[in-house]
């Protein structure tokens, strides 16, 4: 099966910055969208930033202009660049990648990331 490995994750200050990869073990085929994902202690897990297989980019409001998505030409590897982090930014970060089955679409995840703003 396909594993999805998470790497950047760690401890940072507030107002430094972090950069998160996530890199598929094999080539991806009937790519929809590649994103990350975070979850803190309470809270639902809720979409960070996305992007999709033609290159259009989506991000949750509080994230805009800080965090930045992007891939690598192969779609192999997606990449999550955080600037300006706050100690709102402190949760599990999970890597995700949309396919298409002929069941359906299916999803794969990371194993997850710690990420820890300090203040």
């Amino acid at each position: 099966q396909v594993q999805l490995v998470e790497s950047g994750g760690g401890l940072v200050q507030a107002g430094g910055s972090l950069s998160l990869s996530c890199t598929a073990s094999r080539s991806l085929i009937s790519i929809n969208s590649m994103g990350w994902y975070r979850q803190a202690p309470g809270k639902q897990r809720e979409l960070v930033a996305s992007i999709t297989s033609r290159g259009s980019k989506n991000y949750a409001d509080c994230v805009k202009g800080r965090l930045t998505i992007f891939r690598d030409n192969s779609q192999n590897t997606v990449y999550l660049q955080m600037n300006r982090l706050t100690s709102d930014d402190t949760a599990v970060y999970y890597c995700n990648v949309q396919t298409f089955q002929s069941f359906g679409n299916f999803d794969y995840w990371g194993q997850g990331t710690q990420v820890t703003v300090s203040s």
